[in-house]
């Protein structure tokens, strides 16, 4: 076990090496892309820029208002959602479909297109019976970069709002967009090779039929898998090309593929934390403005590195005990190829950021192992989080953190500059509440139906697959424990209402709130001023998130996965 333990610790170190350079490097990709300017092949990017722009008929320099940001928004994804449901719905007559796949019924088409303009990416179906190579690739794939780069425009619209000075100009949502499309196609394209190149499938023909040495048949489906993976975990959608997602050894091949893709679901969100920081020491010169987004990146990690550790030593000790016999920790649900460490890291990144991708099954993780996912996404998907909606959510809870340091020494709270007013404090209690509101709210109704009982397993582990679900839908993750049925009428609909509800509650709260703060003047610092990046501050951030946490969260969490360990 020892030996075991050494080399998570080793593989973990290297992990995190890893995901800090990334994150720097996309940190500063996306700070150009935040000022408007081509990342790599200026003349070839301002160029496309140019004609999509026109073909558009959108001016990328005239700044929206907070209505018309939140316009588009909702224009853009009423669009896709409409496009996306017709698309399921009339796959089955529709080309590229080899394995002959019927059309969705409306509650499935409906659920699954909510899902992926959201970001959520939360399946009710395998991919690879359940869908067409059409849909993979112009419903799903696209959606995989659109709804990631909404997030990230929205982002951008709050740091517009902080820095600006006595005006609001939030950008332009659809300039946004485009920008971080332009960028990411390149890099997903580059991606998807080095995946082809290790093992994962990337073709248009259908299944193959073999038979194995005792004589029994089988099918395996191949299809263009590897596009569609690179952009999933890049962007933090996390929906599998195959059913079982990445513990797949098609979509997930070898120890490489593991490692990209697990760096993969962090470094985009761990990287905007440098962008914010950037962004900030650039357009203010003040002492007390350096080094924020280093600031909210180590509040990030802190939560982080714990909840890791915590998951790894459950799972390594919850394994059965055999006499004379080596104890590998709780392997059951978990690929041998990745072992504990390599799942606990997978399992620990996908609940952190609102990916919901997996390389183990999290129903088989230990009762205490599996409560350390579930308690990441109730605390708001905001420990690194996903693209955009991570940060901004984040953010929300520093304003919350200021406001209460604020009250204790008698001050009106300030955050770079710009003083939080009633309004803001509304917007910012809209971003944090809303996903506790509707898990809890769904989840109690969920319970009281009759027929859920049969959805899941009894006791408190079929409560905590209940609460795991509404959880992961509340909070645009994806991910599942996988012995909950969940494709019916009440959970496709009902989910599907939650899913667009807290994705764009929050997301309009948080438009309007970088419009009130970018009408407001920049205050001087004073030595009264609350220092934001100083350990004591990160520290009290920290204790805010858990509180709200605790008090939120802890009676739902004695009932399901608490209960579970102390029997």
């Amino acid at each position: 076990m020892a030996q075991e333990i050494i080399f998570a610790f080793v593989q973990y170190l290297l992990y995190f090496v890893l995901l800090v350079a990334g994150a720097v490097v996309f940190g500063k990709a996306f700070y150009k892309i935040y000022k408007g300017e081509p990342v790599f092949c200026k003349r070839l990017t301002l160029k496309l820029e140019g004609k999509l722009f026109s073909f558009m008929g959108i001016d990328g320099q005239k700044p929206m208002t907070a209505k018309n940001y939140i316009l588009s928004i909702t224009c853009f994804s009423v669009l896709s959602l409409v496009i996306f449901i017709a698309g399921l719905m009339l796959q089955g007559v529709l080309p590229l479909n080899p394995e002959k796949v019927d059309g969705m019924n409306f509650a499935l088409a409906f659920n699954t297109a909510v899902s992926f303009i959201t970001n959520t990416n939360w399946q009710a179906y395998s991919g690879e019976t359940g869908l067409s190579y059409l849909s993979q690739m112009t419903l799903l794939t696209v959606q995989n970069f659109l709804s990631g780069a909404v997030g990230i425009s929205v982002l951008f619209a709050l740091m517009r709002g902080f820095l600006s000075r006595g005006k609001t100009n939030l950008g332009n949502f659809w300039a946004d967009i485009i920008r971080i499309t332009i960028f990411m196609l390149p890099v997903c394209f580059v991606a998807s090779l080095l995946l082809v190149m290790d093992g994962v499938p990337q073709t248009f023909l259908g299944s193959v039929s073999y038979t194995t040495l005792e004589g029994e048949k089988g099918i395996l489906y191949l299809g263009p898998g590897a596009s569609q993976i690179v952009i999933k975990q890049l962007f933090t959608n996390g929906g599998g090309f195959w059913g079982v997602n990445s513990a797949h050894p098609y979509e997930n091949p070898t120890p490489f593929t593991n490692l990209i893709q697990t760096l993969s679901i962090l470094w985009i969100p761990a990287g905007l934390c440098f962008t914010f920081g950037k962004a900030v020491k650039e357009e203010n010169k003040g002492e007390k403005t350096k080094n924020q987004g280093i600031a909210i990146f180590k509040a990030m990690t802190i939560l982080f590195v714990v909840c890791l550790a915590v998951c790894t030593c459950f799972e390594y000790m919850g394994g059965i005990k055999l006499q004379n016999v080596a104890s590998f920790g709780n392997i059951e649900g978990k690929e041998v190829r990745f072992g504990v460490a390599g799942s606990s890291l997978w399992a620990v990144a996908t609940t952190s950021a609102s990916n919901g991708s997996v390389n183990a099954m999290h129903d088989s993780f230990t009762s205490l192992g599996g409560m350390i996912t579930l308690f990441l996404m109730m605390l708001g998907e905001i420990v690194y989080g996903g693209v955009g909606c991570g940060l901004y959510g984040m953010i929300a809870f520093v304003i919350l953190t200021v406001f209460i340091a604020g009250l204790m020494v008698g001050r009106t709270p300030e955050y770079l500059n710009k003083k939080i007013g009633s309004f803001d404090m509304k917007m910012v209690c809209l971003i944090i509440l809303t996903p506790v509101l509707f898990l809890l709210i769904s989840t109690a109704a969920t319970v009281m139906l009759k027929s859920a009982q049969t959805w899941s397993a009894p006791g408190a582990h079929g409560f905590t697959q209940i609460l795991y679900a509404f959880a992961s839908m509340s909070n645009n993750n994806g991910s599942a424990f996988a012995g909950l049925n969940v494709n019916n009428t009440w959970v496709n609909i009902v989910g599907g209402i939650v899913m667009l509800l807290v994705r764009y509650i929050p997301m309009f709260a948080t438009v309007y709130l970088a419009s009130s703060l970018g009408r407001k003047k920049q205050v001087a610092s004073s030595q009264g001023t609350l220092q934001t990046t100083t350990p004591l501050f990160i520290g009290l951030l920290i204790a805010v998130i858990l509180i709200v946490g605790a008090l939120s969260f802890f009676p739902a969490l004695s009932l399901g996965p608490i209960a579970e360990f102390l029997n």
